[in-house]
């Protein structure tokens, strides 16, 4: 098997708020969507909403719930990671943590969806975002 992740897909309750929070609030841009599902083109994945129910069907288990991973958002300067965290507060987020200096040097913050889903948004100084966008945890 490939190292690569081609798709994260998140269960949701309501598939319309979701996609609203996501593409309304934050701004992104769905690449495909109909009544049961939405995707949005990432760099290098491709991030889907699905309805709850239908993906509990699709895995033929139900879902745990949410809170024992994280997404991140990686940002290329210190000072993004407030602009995207604000920028979720006002899409409807909530927020888990307010941006601090972290231990390893860097600085992040979290927030949840409107599912609960938690998104942290970090800099990190050590790496870096390459031309394509692509975060380089190491060279």
């Amino acid at each position: 098997m490939e190292q690569r992740i081609g798709l994260v897909t998140l269960g949701v309750a309501d598939l319309a708020r979701a996609r609203a929070f996501y593409a309304d609030g934050l701004g992104w841009r769905p690449a495909f969507e109909n009544d049961e599902v939405v995707f949005f083109q990432m760099t290098g994945c491709a991030f889907g909403l699905f309805g709850r129910r239908a993906l509990e069907e699709d895995m033929r288990r139900a879902c745990p719930g949410t809170g024992a991973f994280s997404i991140a958002h990686n940002v290329a300067e210190r000072g993004e990671v407030d602009e995207v965290m604000a920028t979720a507060k006002a899409a409807g987020a909530t927020i888990l943590k307010e941006p601090e200096e972290m231990f390893w040097g860097g600085y992040s913050g979290y927030f949840a969806d409107p599912d609960g889903h938690a998104w942290e948004v970090a800099w990190n100084p050590g790496w870096r975002i390459d031309d394509n966008g692509i975060v380089r945890v190491a060279d």
